[in-house]
């Protein structure tokens, strides 16, 4: 099945018109960020950027290379952390929201499944 509307265009549309949508895929970049998986969370926040203020307005308000913004939130980029939070405070305050960490305990699973079998002894 073809599609008719290129993804990327699709969700900058969709974050244009729909502020929930805008702050949840923020929340989600960050929450994949925190939970270890960088590229994802750098690919998320790219989305966000080019879907809503772009990375010029991000630029001059973070006092930022445009190039090195794009970079930084590439494929094969390794932001470092004071750039990576004042990317996001900056996103945060124009979105007008702020993100929380918060611990959240895990469950721990038992070595070989979640299950415990219990076996009988063969009785003689």
């Amino acid at each position: 099945m073809a599609l008719t509307r290129d993804f990327s265009e699709t969700v900058q549309a969709r974050l244009r018109r729909d502020p929930a949508f805008r702050r949840a895929l923020l929340s989600e970049a960050i929450e994949c960020m925190l939970g270890g998986e960088l590229e994802v969370g750098k690919a998320l926040l790219r989305d966000y950027v080019n879907g809503t203020h772009g990375f010029g307005a991000l630029g001059a308000a973070t006092g930022k290379p445009v190039k090195s913004l794009m970079r930084m939130l590439g494929p094969n980029g390794n932001p470092q952390a004071q750039n990576l939070f004042e990317i996001v405070a900056h996103l945060q305050k124009k979105e007008g929201i702020r993100l929380q960490a918060r611990p959240v305990t895990r469950r721990r699973r038992r070595p070989g499944g979640s299950r415990v079998v219990k076996r009988r002894r063969a009785r003689a």
